[in-house]
């Protein structure tokens, strides 16, 4: 019997991890459900799509940027599980709202005054719940498994995490709105009936204060992660992936649309292949590192990754030459000329992202005391809020200067760069510290 099979029987991890799968697959369902309709129905105006996407993204991410260092703080605090059955009831009232706003918006109700405003505030509520649960779904394994079981347990929940997306995101593209308004309602109901099976996990160390000033804790946190030279690198190469992936997915619908003439049905499987990439890197990277947390393969992971990103961008290139004049359907999608090229270099693109990010968790998880994991989550989340937030704005800035969204590609493929210099410094200090010298 396999770790991972061995973890998938056992009620200290099953609980957490289909909890963890239906919060990614009903995030992914709400946010590409609304984004889709809005771009392909509300607005007929590239520039516009563009923004629109990109507000999107920034509003899902300004919680992290705000809130993380106390639901770190709180996550040390207090019972793990209880907060997560907390926030997952508060997630069947945020969805009811998300649902109202797509409702409106399918009714072509006040779309401008109340609906899109009412979609936009459900998104801001989605990053403030998944603000919450960040810090513990990594937390809690260090506390529930075995030492030799966490980066397994770590690969598999993040491995769960996109194969959630994918199918949310695949049934987004997919299924009428009005089915996706009732479907967010029912899976936040299922997804709290699933927390209360979880373990308790209760706080570990001292139970000390919470300090509600954010600023205050916030900067505190980040003081705290930087005296650690290997956590630091870490949470800096982190943040540079998820920006490029938040870039790529912003990215992702009006390409799909304006770029390569294609339906949202083919936006949807974008997103989706993606997913599935980074879920096949998530689990191979345990199987090359033998269960041994290390960032041996990190730099040369992200290089790989930045060079598929430059050929997606000349793929879409080349499409772009000969384009459609029309929105294709996915089976039309499938039999153009370039089609499976270009979705193996998304395929690549995201193998070896999740085989770069996956040790990079797992090393937070098992570098610190399992009493403060939550806050250094934490302060990965802060961080890697920021440069996703940075990386939205730039975005939005792009499109509002008129630059098309394939040369966007290159913004991307250009990060990859500074993350694999990050990795590789991350990786000397992994040397140094283990050949007895103080980390650089």
């Amino acid at each position: 019997m396999t770790t991972t099979t061995h973890l998938l029987k056992r009620r200290r991890f099953l609980p957490l991890f289909c909890t963890q799968l239906l919060n990614a697959f009903n995030d992914n369902l709400y946010k590409t459900a609304m984004v889709l309709f809005v771009v392909y129905v509300v607005y007929n105006d590239p520039q516009q799509e563009g923004i629109f996407s990109a507000i999107a993204t920034g509003l899902f991410m300004i919680p992290y940027f705000l809130f993380s260092a106390f639901a770190g703080q709180l996550a040390d605090m207090r019972d793990k599980a209880r907060i997560i059955r907390i926030v997952k009831m508060c997630e069947i009232g945020l969805m009811l709202i998300g649902a109202t706003g797509l409702y409106l918006a399918w009714q072509g109700l006040s779309v401008d005054t109340i609906a899109i405003p009412l979609l936009l505030f459900a998104l801001f509520l989605t990053g403030v719940q998944s603000t919450f649960l960040g810090p513990i779904k990594y937390a809690i394994l260090p506390q529930h498994l075995k030492k030799e079981e966490v980066l397994a347990g770590t690969g598999l929940v993040e491995a769960g995490t996109y194969v959630a997306i994918l199918v949310g995101t695949i049934l987004a593209g997919w299924i009428p709105v009005e089915w996706a308004m009732i479907g967010i309602v029912v899976t936040s109901v299922i997804g709290y009936l699933t927390s209360r099976q979880i373990p308790d996990a209760p706080p570990l160390g001292a139970i000390e204060k919470l300090d509600w000033n954010i600023w205050r804790s916030s900067k505190k946190l980040l003081g705290t992660a930087r005296e650690d030279k290997q956590i630091f690198y870490a949470i800096i190469a982190i943040s540079f992936f998820w920006t490029i992936g938040a870039v790529l997915t912003i990215q992702f619908p009006p390409l799909a649309k304006n770029t390569l003439m294609a339906s949202p049905a083919v936006a949807s499987l974008f997103l989706a292949v993606f997913s599935v990439g980074i879920a096949i890197g998530s689990v191979s990277i345990n199987a090359l590192l033998k269960g041994k947390v290390s960032a041996r393969y990190s730099p040369i992971s992200v290089i790989v990754m930045g060079v598929f990103v430059v050929l997606f961008y000349l793929i879409c290139r080349i499409w772009a030459s000969n384009a459609p004049t029309e929105l294709m359907g996915v089976l039309e999608f499938l039999s153009w000329p370039m089609a499976t090229s270009l979705l193996i270099s998304l395929l690549g693109i995201a193998i070896a992202g999740g085989m770069f990010v996956v040790p990079l968790y797992a090393f937070l998880t098992t570098r610190v005391d399992t009493d403060k994991a939550a806050r250094t989550i934490a302060a990965n989340n802060i961080v890697n809020s920021g440069a996703m937030v940075a990386g939205a704005l730039i975005a939005m800035a792009l499109s509002a200067a008129g630059v098309p969204i394939a040369e966007q590609l290159l913004l991307s493929a250009g990060m990859c760069i500074i993350a694999a210099i990050l990795g590789k410094r991350l990786h000397t200090a992994e040397l140094e510290e283990s050949a007895g010298k103080k980390p650089i």
